[in-house]
């Protein structure tokens, strides 16, 4: 019979001597943060490529979950989106040999956490999961600059979470659409 441990875990399990190992306090002993919030969408607002932020996290941050909830914005017949992470207000460059600059609010990966979704074709009350759509279930202990694909922590960065309209509506309505978004912090 055999055992086997979790990454932090391991750490546990192999700092049975002095010192322990140090485990990051996010995935072990850290605080829950929520932040949700709702936009009353107009049809304007899910044109393609419209983009709806909806949440802020630290870089640091380990997402739990996203959840989306809302009203029927189409009628069934062609609008998706996309979940994923923008930059905040503060300009940042990467620091990894690309040196890529992000300004405020510009996109980091539209796409991250959902692609082309079509929950908006019809009400959506009991929230749509997009924590994994896209990421591996392994990915859980990432932070949120990992699941966005930046090779380097912008310390002290809010990043955003959005909608970006993937499809256009064929038959845009308006109505109500919430976001929200559970995480760890140290």
């Amino acid at each position: 019979m055999g055992t086997a441990y979790g990454v932090e875990m391991t750490k546990l399990a192999a700092s049975q001597t002095v010192p322990r190992s140090v485990r990051e306090a996010a995935s072990a002993g850290g605080k829950l943060r929520v932040f949700m919030d709702t936009v009353a969408a107009g049809t304007g607002d899910i044109d393609d490529d419209d983009i709806i932020m909806l949440a802020e996290v630290p870089s640091n941050a380990k997402v739990l979950s996203i959840k989306v909830y809302n009203d029927d914005l189409d009628g069934g017949s062609g609008l998706a989106w996309d979940v994923g992470v923008y930059n905040g207000n503060t300009p940042f460059t990467d620091t990894d040999g690309s040196a890529t600059t992000y300004a405020a609010e510009a996109v980091v990966d539209r796409d991250c956490y959902g692609t082309a979704a079509t929950d908006g074709r019809a009400a959506v009350t009991a929230g749509t999961e997009y924590k994994f759509e896209t990421l591996n279930i392994n990915t859980i202990a990432n932070y949120v600059w990992e699941d966005a694909g930046l090779t380097s922590e912008p310390y002290g960065i809010q990043l955003w979470i959005a909608l970006t309209m993937e499809t256009v509506a064929g038959s845009a309505a308006a109505g109500d659409i919430t976001m929200v978004v559970e995480y760890i912090v140290n």
